[in-house]
């Protein structure tokens, strides 16, 4: 017999909890559903074990620096993976038991565990329970895709979930992809020991980025030892004697690449193929992820996607953001739409970039009159207290409105001192109101009004 709820969640990540401890609190009965681990990729292979890894990567990294500051370390710098993997999964654990005890202990909210899936329009089964509700919310997630590379189905590979599981050091690690998955599992293993290449088959890393930055995040890697190869294709893979090799072809020619593991981190695909969305009618585009309008709505009334499986964001805090606008129009009498938020993220290789609003590529592309300025991170004191002064800053502005258009902030603490201007960029300020105002030294964000002095139209 079916069990009869006002909302169902399918899916445990970012949205998908805080979403239905808001229902319960509105005192909606609620069903939320979860197949494999409680909290989605954030928590247990995203987010919050990369940065514990990177974390150790660099206490490493600054360990065999530390003669620089005047610190003698006696002996070879060794790394413990076994230790450094305790470390991290301790740190999932608290996370990831905090989310689900949190739903199983919230009035109102019943927790089922299993494959859940439509067999109706607003009708899901999980396993042999058959659940039904006027609203469901699907927040499913993604997972790592894997590209048809003729050979990659018979050699071991690595995702960014398997590499959770990781407690020794490879001796080579081949990554493909040049993303921000890519590049901070490269860093990472090139600061525990690890020799790493990285094919991407893009002309640039990060290709969503300006050139400017992908070649500073290029010769930040390459400074570390990291092996990188632009515009080149994986055309095969094989094992051979317990390693893998992998044949590249770039510039017409072709050239083979041998490693002890291989990283796929390629691109993310959505948890949505085995969700039974034809049951309920709902419509998904070309790669599958799920067609939704400014208020997550579906093309079915009453089904809502959320998170990464709406391809409209592919961040933690975005999918977090998804439950903020959802639950803002059915609650607070508070019209929102993702269209009112603006492109923001993080890549958290060291020094990390911080991005918000648009690229200067993006300018151009769409013919706006705008003014760009840069400052390298070695006129920042900060920068050259901590012997850190890699990367640079830029801004952008419009020319006529003087309100920040955008931010590429590639240095020393630049992924915190981003949200200043992103939040400027929400105020609809001018850049003056930073120049007016008194920061603390010595800090980065100080040296931001000064970036200003420097504008010049962008071509």
């Amino acid at each position: 017999m079916a069990q009869h709820f006002d909302a169902i969640v399918i899916g445990t990540g970012q949205s998908g909890p805080a979403l239905a401890h808001r229902l319960a609190q509105a005192g909606r009965r609620v069903a939320i559903a979860e197949r494999k681990r409680f909290g989605g990729t954030c928590v247990n292979n995203g987010c919050i074990p990369t940065k514990a890894l990177i974390a150790s990567a660099r206490a490493a990294h600054v360990a065999r620096r530390a003669a620089d500051f005047g610190v003698l370390v006696e002996g070879q710098v060794r790394v413990d993976m076994k230790a450094i993997k305790a470390r991290k999964d301790a740190i999932v654990r608290v996370s990831n038991e905090g989310v689900e005890e949190g739903l199983r202990e919230a009035e109102g909210i019943t927790v089922f565990t299993g494959h859940a899936r439509f067999v109706g329009q607003r009708e899901v089964a999980v396993g042999d329970d058959l659940l039904t509700a006027g609203q469901v919310f699907i927040n499913v997630g993604g997972r790592a895709d894997i590209p048809p590379i003729p050979g990659i189905d018979r050699v071991p590979w690595l995702d960014n979930s398997s590499m959770m599981a990781v407690d020794f050091l490879p001796s080579h690690l081949v990554i493909l992809g040049g993303g921000y998955i890519a590049l901070e599992f490269g860093q990472m293993y090139r600061r525990f020991g690890s020799e790493v290449t990285i094919i991407q088959r893009n002309d640039q890393l990060v290709p969503r980025e300006d050139p400017d930055i992908a070649q500073a995040i290029r010769e930040i890697l390459e400074d570390e030892g990291i092996r990188i190869l632009t515009d080149a294709d994986a055309t095969q893979v094989e094992s051979r004697g317990g390693q893998i090799a992998v044949s590249v072809t770039a510039g017409g020619e072709t050239s083979e690449v041998v490693g002890s593991h291989l990283l796929v981190a390629a691109g993310r695909r959505p948890n949505t193929d085995d969700l039974g969305l034809e049951a309920a009618g709902v419509e998904t585009d070309a790669r599958g992820y799920i067609k939704v309008d400014g208020q997550l709505c579906t093309n079915v009334a009453g089904i809502f996607a959320l998170g990464d499986c709406n391809g409209r964001g592919g961040f933690t805090h975005t999918s977090y953001n998804d439950f903020e606008i959802v639950a803002a129009n059915l609650f607070d009498d508070d019209p929102r739409r993702v269209e009112d938020r603006i492109p923001t993220y993080g890549l958290f290789i060291d020094p990390p970039l911080g991005r918000a609003g648009m690229t200067e590529t993006d300018v151009r592309r769409q013919g706006l009159k705008a003014l760009v300025a840069k400052m390298p991170m070695e006129d920042v004191g900060r920068a050259y207290e901590r012997s850190e002064t890699k990367g640079f800053m830029k801004v952008i502005v419009d020319a006529e409105t003087k309100q920040l258009l955008g931010a590429a902030l590639l240095g020393i603490e630049a992924d915190e001192v981003v949200q200043g201007l992103l939040d400027m960029m929400y105020a609809k300020a001018p850049y003056t109101v930073i120049q007016r105002a008194m920061h603390i030294h010595p800090t980065v964000y100080e040296m931001i009004p000064y970036i200003f002095e420097n504008l010049q139209p962008v071509d």
